[in-house]
């Protein structure tokens, strides 16, 4: 019989097109995502232009929006779901497209009669950042319970001639390890099922095109807006294309739907680029920055940050750490955190959380006293916060035992001492809101740094049920943080969690800033970043100057390779400065002058990164047409060549010509190994220099000792 004439739904960016097939009774078919497509184009009905091998059934089953098991798709299923052990096979009868804005965002609703469920799927590709976001949801319409066990936020097709994925792995103190596997017919999958987005492995990745690079080369990007348990999975299909699925991976009975109720994913974040990383990079953090909740609706100057915690630790005393607060001032700090220790018996970490008042053995006279100190001195006033933990040596928990995320007869597990709050508890949530939102009324609070130090186990809920709990804990947390925005309006609020252990898409609709690593070794800080780089701008990123010797890792470095580091995200301290030396409290001053002064650039602006030879790795900030760039080409070992080459700047103009100055010396710590006299001329006024000669052949490198900065401005001048 004739087949009725396919139908198709597009949708283009600036620089990118999907293409939906959609033949009736079933699902829209893929085909397309990719390069931007001229508004016109059209592609015959796939089916008719694939003829069926040997030994196949008779029917073609392509890659739909929602490839299903059961009815003839035998790769892996965008949903996996039974009723009682009926209904297993899912198949869609009737697809209704939604149009919300025309030529850029629809939903798909999809039925499948004989499983008795509708699939909704949202679609909608950004203009601006040629950002796609996808979500799916799912409703149970028969008469009996479903039972999902998986389903897919999306499901994306990839070119053939995909070859890699680059995703991140890691653990505490050393995040965002970047690995990159081939892609071929075997099944590549990553899961987490920590109960927090995990330091371990990261819900998204980047596939990558033969040629592709930094700055050129045909490459895709996903991830999953979710700070919970998750997976994502890259498959061979056989028509020699790819299918890249990412969802939340849902535990046991999560997924559970009695009749007429629904279940929504989270979002997914894809976006492809013909500019390599860096344009896939730029791409996301549009979305990102578009997206962001700022106080007022709108990003001040992101302020110098100090953090009390790599000075005193649990040792707080009022003096101290008023002391403190006044060192800060005074090299130029604009912002003052006062991290754990300062509530209800909080001597370590065994005790405390939980107890969320002050503990008057420490501060007699409650914080108000430091906070008008700190305010006085010009500076904000942050604190520390741990509202999902308690410690069993706690008020707290003594009084609600049963608040604890535990499992009937399973001993209790701690980690770092600390038990999970099950805030999906409405008496455990109201509790948090109540005594935060108390320390935010009575206090000039601008800033909540709130830390999330374990993995989730024994997650069941309260009150006898018994039922896997981690969905709903992320979504109790989500209300929670939405909850005390609505009340604390002008309250900006950090996501941390062991360091980088929670950083997603969906933490940062409640959340402003994030902490990257509780490493701040510059050196290990320099990789991290980079990672943390290629989904999330720099204005979100906590980077802080430490100490040297580094706690976490025990190496050194110069005030100015940390400084160097640290200034390409926001920038903050964590040293007790009152131990400084004067010439390095003056050298400190002259850095965070420096950032002030370069700041709005940083966070307003493209970042491209790159590789260069002899062990240089570079981060350039600039204006998306490349006419003003700050560059920091950092040395991270020592060199093994006589003559260091140059550094090619791919992203720049080559009718162009650009004055080149170096804004910094490198010769204060005893970098400069040895003159030459581009390089005095480079500091002292600047050289002129033509954009084709730095693109192709590059800018000169100073001979450096390891662990060094080289800080240029590049500023077009004409044509």
């Amino acid at each position: 019989h004739a087949r009725p004439p396919a139908t198709f739904i597009a949708l283009h960016g600036t620089h990118s097109s999907l293409l939906l097939e959609c033949p009736p009774h079933e699902a829209p078919l893929w085909r397309y995502w990719g390069p931007r497509l001229p508004d016109s184009a059209a592609a015959p009905a796939l089916r008719a232009t694939r003829a069926l091998p040997s030994f196949m059934l008779d029917f073609d089953q392509p890659l739909t929006v929602l490839p299903s098991f059961g009815v003839g798709w035998f790769g892996q299923s965008a949903l996996l779901a039974h009723r009682n052990g009926q209904d297993f096979a899912q198949a869609i009868t009737a697809c209704e497209i939604e149009w919300l804005t025309p030529g850029q965002s629809l939903v798909l609703h999809l039925n499948d009669a004989v499983a008795q469920l509708r699939i909704d799927l949202r679609l909608s590709l950004d203009p601006a950042s040629d950002v796609l976001t996808l979500q799916t949801g799912i409703t149970n319409l028969g008469a009996g319970a479903l039972d999902v066990q998986w389903l897919a936020a999306a499901t994306l097709p990839l070119p053939g001639q995909a070859t890699q994925v680059r995703s991140y792995a890691g653990q505490h103190n050393h995040e965002f390890m970047l690995q990159t596997d081939t892609l071929s017919r075997s099944l590549w999958r990553r899961e987490n099922r920590r109960g927090r987005t995990s330091h371990d492995c990261f819900p998204g990745a980047v596939v990558t095109t033969p040629g592709s690079t930094e700055h050129s080369g045909l490459v895709f990007g996903a991830h999953l807006a979710w700070s919970g348990n998750h997976q994502q999975s890259i498959e061979w299909l056989h028509d020699g294309q790819y299918q890249w699925q990412l969802g939340e991976w849902l535990a046991p009975g999560e997924g559970l739907l009695q009749p007429g109720e629904h279940l929504l994913t989270p979002e997914v974040v894809a976006s492809c680029s013909m500019q390599g990383l860096n344009g896939l990079a730029a791409n996301f953090h549009r979305e990102l920055r578009a997206r962001l909740n700022w106080p007022g609706g709108t990003m001040r100057p992101r302020p110098v940050h100090l953090n009390t915690w790599e000075a005193f630790y649990f040792d707080l005393e009022p003096t101290d750490v008023m002391a403190l607060a006044s060192a800060a001032a005074e090299v130029g700090i604009e912002r003052f955190v006062l991290d754990d220790g300062w509530f209800q018996g909080r001597h370590n970490d065994r005790a405390g959380l939980g107890d969320w008042w002050t503990d008057t053995g420490k501060f007699p006279d409650g914080l108000a006293p430091l906070a008008s100190h700190v305010n006085a001195l010009g500076m904000e006033f942050g604190l520390w916060v741990e509202p999902e933990m308690v410690n069993p040596d706690s008020d707290l928990f003594r009084a609600h035992p049963d608040w604890a995320l535990q499992i009937a007869g399973r001993a209790l597990i701690t980690g770092r001492h600390q038990l999970v709050l099950n805030i999906a508890h409405p008496p455990a949530a109201d509790y948090l809101f109540e005594k935060l939102s108390a320390l935010l009324h009575s206090l000039p609070i601008r800033y909540l740094k709130w830390d999330h130090n374990r993995d989730l186990t024994t997650a069941a809920l309260a009150g006898g049920v018994g039922t896997a709990g981690y969905r709903v804990q992320v979504l109790a947390v989500y209300a929670l943080l939405a909850r005390l925005r609505e009340a604390h309006p002008g309250v900006e609020i950090e996501s941390c969690s062991g360091g980088g252990g929670r950083i997603d898409f969906a933490m940062l609709r409640h959340t402003h800033r994030v902490w990257g690593s509780d490493c701040i070794d510059a050196l290990s800080r320099v990789d991290i970043q980079r990672g943390f780089g290629q989904f999330f701008p720099p204005e979100i990123l906590g980077s802080h100057i430490g100490t040297a010797p580094a706690h976490t890792t025990g190496r050194s470095q110069s005030l100015a390779f940390r400084a160097a580091v640290a200034m390409t995200g926001h920038l903050g301290v964590e040293l007790d400065v009152r131990l400084l030396s004067a010439t390095m409290r003056e050298q400190l001053g002259a850095w965070i002058g420096r950032y002030k002064a370069w700041r709005e650039q940083i966070h307003h602006g493209q970042v491209w990164r790159g590789e260069g030879a002899d062990s240089l790795v570079w981060q350039a900030h600039g204006d998306p047409e490349a006419n003003n760039i700050l560059l920091f080409v950092f040395r991270t070992a020592p060199s093994s060549h006589r003559y260091t080459p140059p550094l090619q700047l791919p992203m720049l103009d080559a009718r162009a010509r650009y004055r080149v100055q170096q804004l910094v010396a490198m010769d204060g710590d005893g970098a400069l190994q040895s003159p030459a006299p581009f390089f005095s001329e480079l500091l002292a006024s600047g050289v002129d220099m033509d954009g084709a000669w730095l693109a192709q052949t590059g800018l000169p490198m100073p001979r450096a000792t390891a662990e060094t900065c080289f800080i240029v401005r590049l500023q077009r001048i004409e044509p």
